[in-house]
């Protein structure tokens, strides 16, 4: 015995089993917890961020709406009013006039310290306030003016200014109230970028928390945030909930806001948000291992008390088979199971129950040699009866019997089909073999009958190759010789038909019809309960055993198609004076169909 063979014991292998099914259930534990507990952490924390960036949202849109409220005051302002109106009709304002707008500014600016600058235009993009001669288009955008005549008086933020980058500019059109709402001018507003910044009260609290804030506006631009412009830019470029920045993951919570188009992302360490992962980690790690040893000593303690009376028998086993069967004489510990102490007594009782089947067996030697020298002369006999057959073709064809030799073969063609096999490889042939048994068959009858008797046997190609148990359509044709062309007059024909079921696809029908005096329809219901009722091994002729013996055969072959005998086994039409056919279905199986 190998090395690894001598540890396959029954003891090891429960202690290994127990092993195996310990670690993979602790380890499943321990991972579906572990990863269900991370998971919940996480959620919390996004949740918690998902929370701040709603709130951070609000603000800023409280923020954009001071701004808006600020500029609307501006726009529908009477002075302002009546100054671009003057404007629009070809009056143009004079020094003093736009001298007067600073006061109207200043006391607008002073409601919010984020506004750094307010200027107002004409309808032409004509600079009114400050007193300067810059146009409107040097200052905003050609596309941010067309949508703010498109908004027609609302609001409209550009991002950050161009000429001074740590701004903010929007731009508004003027409409005339007196006159008819039209285009009268803009006001642009220039915010700083420090007006949107919103984490100044938490970074003075907690510098080291390494939670960001980043605002960029519709153009993907920075206009506050707490990273450096690199990884501002980095973190504008990512997509995803998960971002990183220098090789640190964060996750990233994004909100929009519906005024403006510009994008509010708050980011936190990933770390951070599953601080209590290594506690969970760690007690993990404790449990499985306290788990494992206490598992694996009461594996080895069960193990051991499982095979140790199994090897006390097994002791007993072998010093049998040297000195012949004995009784174990120890009984089972009390330790033991009660299924260890009831093989003990088992083993004990057949040891009892071998000694005396011992001499039963001895005895029974002498039987069964001559058994085996009836069986030899068993199988002598057929081969006889085919030799004899054998010689009797040799001899009419030599002496010119022709016909004679021809039915000599049909009767050893015969009979090597009904007895030239006895195992169950014979119990299926094909409808094409049957048929051929059949065929010689009547050969044999023509023989007998002459010429009172004639036959035909038609059989569809696809159907000659489908299996059938053997001999099923001989008992059948025997019947119609012997109650059709016998109880007849004259002459009588018989006619045996293999064919694919025009009602039922997939079943084969076969048919033995005769031209005999037929039955009524009283005497055909007799026969099939007859069939049904004849218990095995009747063989009293005429009384209908070939139906009832192939139709029991029926059922036994194909029990799925025995519900109702006039449906499934053995169909009878039959009418008085023109004769009687029987039939029945099988199934073709698959692979016949898929070669029709």
């Amino acid at each position: 015995m190998s090395k690894w063979g001598g540890m396959n014991t029954l003891r090891n292998q429960i202690f290994a089993g127990f092993t195996v099914t310990m670690i993979v259930v602790l380890s499943f534990a321990g991972v579906y917890i572990f990863g269900q507990v991370s998971d919940l952490l996480r959620n919390s924390a996004e949740k918690h961020i998902q929370q701040t960036a709603v709130q951070m949202n609000g603000r800023l849109d409280a923020l954009l709406g001071q701004i808006d409220s600020l500029t609307t005051e501006v726009v529908t302002n009477s002075y302002v009013q009546n100054l671009l109106l003057n404007e629009v009709s070809g009056v143009h304002a004079n020094f003093n006039e736009r001298q007067s707008l600073l006061q109207i500014v200043n006391g607008y600016m002073s409601y919010s310290s984020g506004i750094q600058s307010l200027e107002l235009y004409t309808k032409d993009y004509h600079r009114l306030f400050p007193l300067d001669d810059i146009s409107l288009p040097n200052r905003v955008s050609e596309e941010w003016i067309r949508e703010a005549d498109q908004t027609k008086g609302r609001l409209v933020w550009a991002g950050l200014d161009p000429r001074q980058p740590n701004t903010v500019l929007a731009v508004r059109r003027v409409s005339l109230i007196d006159h008819g709402y039209s285009a009268g001018g803009y006001v642009a507003v220039r915010i700083h970028c420090d007006y949107f910044d919103m984490n100044e009260s938490e970074d003075e609290n907690d510098s080291s928390s390494n939670e960001y804030m980043l605002l960029a506006d519709g153009r993907g631009q920075t206009i506050t945030s707490d990273l450096t412009p690199k990884d501002a830019y980095s973190v504008l470029k990512q997509s995803g909930g998960t971002v990183k920045i220098g090789g640190e993951k964060y996750l990233a919570v994004r909100q929009n806001s519906a005024k403006t188009g510009w994008s509010l992302v708050l980011l936190t360490p990933i770390q951070a948000t599953t601080e209590g992962i290594s506690v969970l980690r760690t007690a993990l790690y404790v449990s499985i291992g306290v788990g494992a040893v206490a598992f694996l000593l009461l594996s080895l303690l069960l193990s051991t008390v499982v095979t140790r009376p199994i090897l006390k028998l097994m002791r007993t086993m072998r010093s049998a088979r040297i000195g012949g069967l004995k009784e174990n004489p120890s009984p089972a510990p009390k330790i033991a199971s009660l299924e260890i102490r009831e093989l003990n007594n088992t083993y004990n009782q057949m040891v009892a129950h071998m000694n005396e089947l011992i001499q039963v067996v001895y005895e029974k030697e002498i039987t069964q040699s001559r058994t085996e020298l009836k069986a030899l002369q068993a199988q002598i006999n057929p081969h006889f009866l085919f030799n004899t057959l054998e010689a009797f073709y040799w001899s009419l064809d030599e002496k010119g019997e022709e016909e004679l030799a021809r039915i000599v073969v049909a009767m050893s063609g015969l009979f090597r089909y009904v007895i030239g096999k006895t195992g169950m490889e014979d119990e299926w042939v094909t409808i094409n073999d049957e048929l051929e048994h059949v065929e010689r068959y009547l050969q044999i009858m023509t023989m007998r009958l002459g010429d009172r008797l004639s036959w035909r046997i038609e059989a569809e190609p696809g159907i000659r190759n489908v299996p059938i148990p053997k001999l099923l359509i001989q008992p059948l044709v025997e019947n119609a010789i012997l109650h059709g062309v016998e109880g007849k007059l004259g002459p009588g024909s018989v006619a045996v038909e293999a064919f694919a079921s025009p009602e039922r696809p997939g079943c084969a029908v076969l048919k033995v019809s005769d031209d005999g005096p037929g039955m009524d329809e009283e005497t055909v219901v007799k026969l099939l309960r007859s069939a049904e009722s004849r218990p095995p091994g009747s063989s009293k002729r005429g009384t209908g055993v070939a139906i009832a013996n192939v139709q029991r055969r029926l059922k036994l072959y194909f029990p799925d198609k025995t519900e109702e005998a006039a449906a499934s086994g053995l169909k009878i039409d039959s009418e008085p004076g023109r004769g009687t056919s029987i039939s029945f279905e099988i199934k073709i199986p698959r692979t016949e169909e898929s070669t029709r």
